[in-house]
């Protein structure tokens, strides 16, 4: 026999019921003004620097990397487009990939942002859209950056010449060394040639065995000698991604040497790096051999660490972390380059309409369920929209303290920024977290492969 509801029971049911419903429908009003926002920046983008690389969103002049386009905005903000259902706009922006991009040109290149804003942004488009011209895009490009590879130790120079595969600058550093196994893995999965994978795969590794006894890399390193030329360690610019992907390889290939040098890395940056101030957690700079700390920096391109912290598991110092850069982000209304986690005074006073600490809201949204980072999201898309929005798109801050805007948009403004506003506000089945692995420029990419 059911038992009827007390009274009191039913008017909490109803209670939680409105309030969930409530959530929902602003979550859902979120996602739609992010999308109305992604497609204000695009028309600006249509407008002034049609074919380009990108917009110049104060003087709505175009603005290329090189000599010539090679649709750096199109190519990393298609699957974005796709996600956000904007069918249109995916279209005009295929048909210009296809009729304009080439990459047999009398260019120089760097090979590390050519990696994961075009090789990564043709994958995922290859993935989700299904045409086979973004693939062949791809695999002609993976051939043009594969000589930064013929090195003494195998891991990459820094530039490349499209045409005559003639590589240059020896320093280089881990991110741009070990950023590039998922691109190059996925393409050898999806083409079914070896090469890419192996590759990159043995930067990874010959980077990895000259960690120091300690277990930590340093910031730059000499790739023809093996030499550590600046041995200052953190999980900043120049080294962060590197620790992502050693992770996110092992979740989508299932290397297994991967996840032991992730997880031996970890070991030692939580040991060296990880800095407690006044009750709060932060990663600092410290010497990569002694583990003597040079420094209490940090910065918007640090708030990646909390997502790879909620991916390996650890939950409580993820959402520690993630308290910190939310601390730093209301400083000013909006976060700086970087600052003195000692004294909290800013560093370096830009915001460039960097994602990261909103891609970590996004993946500690999903393990704990917890609304505030809903409502981080929230205070990060409002902060910028007042602050960074322009009649034209948006344009990233000199001045965080004086609201200062400069003269830039760069494509990781659609690829990533916005994307990952996008998902935070919208259902999971928009993009199912299971099976999924973003790239560092937020490209995601799925299994789709036969091993």
């Amino acid at each position: 026999m059911k038992r009827a509801r007390s009274p009191v029971c039913l008017i909490l049911f109803l209670v939680l019921s409105s309030h969930s419903q409530q959530s929902l429908t602003h979550r859902s009003d979120l996602a739609d003004s992010v999308k109305a926002e992604f497609l204000h920046a695009w028309n600006g983008y249509k407008r002034f620097a049609w074919g380009h690389d990108a917009l110049k969103p104060l003087s709505k002049q175009p603005h290329d990397w090189y000599d010539v386009s090679l649709c750096m905005t199109p190519v990393d903000a298609f699957d974005t487009m796709l996600l956000m259902g904007l069918s249109k706009e995916a279209s005009e922006a295929k048909t210009l990939i296809f009729d304009s991009l080439s990459f047999d040109k009398n260019i120089e290149v760097q090979a590390f942002e050519i990696t994961i804003r075009l090789l990564g942004g043709l994958l995922s488009a290859y993935q989700m859209d299904g045409d086979e011209r973004f693939l062949k895009l791809a695999d002609d490009l993976g051939k043009r950056l594969l000589p930064i590879y013929n090195t003494p130790t195998g891991m990459p120079y820094r530039y490349v010449h499209f045409q005559t595969g003639k590589i240059r600058d020896a320093r280089n550093n881990p991110a741009e060394i070990g950023t590039a196994l998922l691109e190059f893995g996925t393409l050898s999965k999806l083409t079914g040639k070896p090469v890419y994978y192996e590759k990159a795969k043995k930067a990874l590794v010959e980077l990895y065995k000259r960690r120091s006894e300690i277990g930590l890399v340093g910031t730059w390193i000499n790739v023809d000698t093996g030499e550590w030329v600046n041995t200052r360690s953190h999980i900043s610019g120049a080294i962060d991604s590197y620790y992502e992907y050693l992770l996110k390889a092992w979740l989508l290939f299932g290397d297994q040497d991967c996840k032991k040098m992730f997880d031996e890395s970890m070991k030692a940056i939580n040991t060296y790096l990880a800095d407690e101030k006044r009750g709060e957690l932060w990663y600092g700079v410290v010497d990569m051999h002694t583990g003597k700390r040079l420094a209490t920096t940090y910065g918007s391109l640090d708030t990646f660490f909390p997502s790879v912290l909620s991916l390996a598991g650890d939950m409580e110092r993820a959402q520690r972390l993630q308290e910190s850069g939310y601390r730093m982000w209301n400083l000013h209304g909006i976060e700086p380059e970087s600052i003195d986690y000692d004294s909290m005074k800013v560093r370096s006073a830009e915001y460039y309409l960097r994602p990261e600490i909103i891609e970590s809201a996004y993946y500690l949204r999903h393990y704990t369920r917890d609304e505030k980072y809903l409502n981080m999201g929230e205070s990060f898309f409002r902060s910028i929209k007042k602050y960074c929005k322009t009649d034209a798109g948006y344009a990233y801050l000199k001045n965080v303290v004086t609201k200062e805007k400069a003269d830039g948009m760069e494509s990781f403004f659609f690829a990533e920024t916005l994307k990952y506003l996008y998902v935070l506000f919208s259902p999971e089945e928009t993009l199912p977290f299971e099976g999924v692995v973003f790239t560092t420029e937020a490209h995601p990419i799925r299994k789709t492969w036969k091993e």
